[in-house]
């Protein structure tokens, strides 16, 4: 390997390719310093509210007391509970795919139903009395709080029917 020879203008156009990388890495840098650097500046002055999205000095202060905040302990719960989710949700699924595979008359049964829930947004799957965005303070079945059952009082029966 070490006998092959790569010419002047192979050496040239690899020595440019090194430079552009170099230079988009740095301009990325460049860009992600800025950026940060304008959210601090537009936080301090009360541009942006960082009460709803910091700032990041904050942040990296709270980043640097994770272990005194028990940050990592939430860390941890966090993680895990979401692996052992992820796990039997999947074990979940694939016993459910076995079934629908074996039983012909089940998946028949079941497809339009299934087809409706891979077509709605995840999120209109959680529980009803989550209560998140702007239904805080007002009734559940308000735009925010959305649900199969309480999307905006159904809007207007319609979303269901094709036609």
């Amino acid at each position: 390997m070490s006998n092959l020879t790569i010419s002047k203008e192979r050496r040239e156009y690899l020595k440019q390719l090194k430079k552009k990388k170099v230079l988009v890495l740095i301009t990325q840098i460049f860009v992600l310093i800025g950026f940060l650097f304008l959210w601090e500046i537009l936080a301090n002055n009360g541009i942006v509210d960082s009460f709803i999205t910091s700032k990041p000095s904050r942040i990296f202060e709270t980043f640097m007391n994770l272990q005194q905040n028990d940050l990592i302990k939430h860390i941890e719960v966090t993680v895990y509970e979401t692996v052992i989710g992820f796990f039997f949700g999947t074990l979940l699924g694939i016993f459910i795919a076995i079934l629908l595979w074996w039983f012909d008359f089940l998946s028949k049964v079941t497809e339009p139903y299934l087809v409706v829930l891979n077509s709605l947004p995840k999120v209109a799957l959680r529980a009803n009395y989550n209560y998140m965005g702007r239904c805080r303070n007002i009734s559940y079945n308000s735009y925010g709080c959305s649900n199969i059952i309480n999307s905006n009082n159904i809007r207007k029966f319609k979303w269901i029917c094709k036609y």
